[in-house]
């Protein structure tokens, strides 16, 4: 690969977020709706945190305790995502190098980089939307470069 390749010919855009100021139920509905496994976290347009379904599945309570439904649905309704997100995210710029991006996804061991330009949160880039590329790397159909959309 002669060719540079940026994280805004493949990032996923736009990034479907929450607020901060959101609910864990309103995360594992957005999650469940979505299929995707993160969500950037944000205050109006800016990045404040990221959410994965693992850490959602951190904070559940055990179905094995005794705890009745209504209190269990009562903790995904009032716990705030602020309570529960990584706050501070690593995070790239559009035009930070794809194999930069890979890097630091893989030195750090995060499945996703929130991309952010001016302070914006623009877009995200997953182990999946990476994966697609070395697929199409790999099958020399890396010709046409386009945003991938799966996460």
């Amino acid at each position: 690969m002669s060719e540079e390749f940026l994280v805004r010919d493949f990032m996923s855009a736009p990034a479907t977020s929450l607020s901060q100021n959101a609910s864990l139920l309103d995360a594992v509905l957005t999650f469940r709706r979505t299929q995707y496994r993160h969500l950037p976290i944000v205050d109006g347009e800016t990045l404040v945190g990221i959410l994965s379904e693992r850490d959602v599945q951190r904070v559940a309570p055990s179905m094995l305790t005794r705890i009745t439904q209504e209190e269990y649905n009562d903790i995904f309704q009032n716990t705030p995502i602020k309570r529960v997100m990584t706050p501070n995210p690593l995070v790239i710029t559009p035009t930070t190098p794809l194999r930069d991006a890979a890097a630091l996804m893989n030195g750090n061991k995060v499945g996703c980089l929130p991309v952010v330009e001016g302070g914006r949160l623009v877009g995200i880039l997953t182990v999946i939307d990476v994966l697609a590329v070395l697929v199409r790397v790999l099958s020399g159909g890396i010709a046409q470069k386009s945003s991938a959309q799966s996460r």
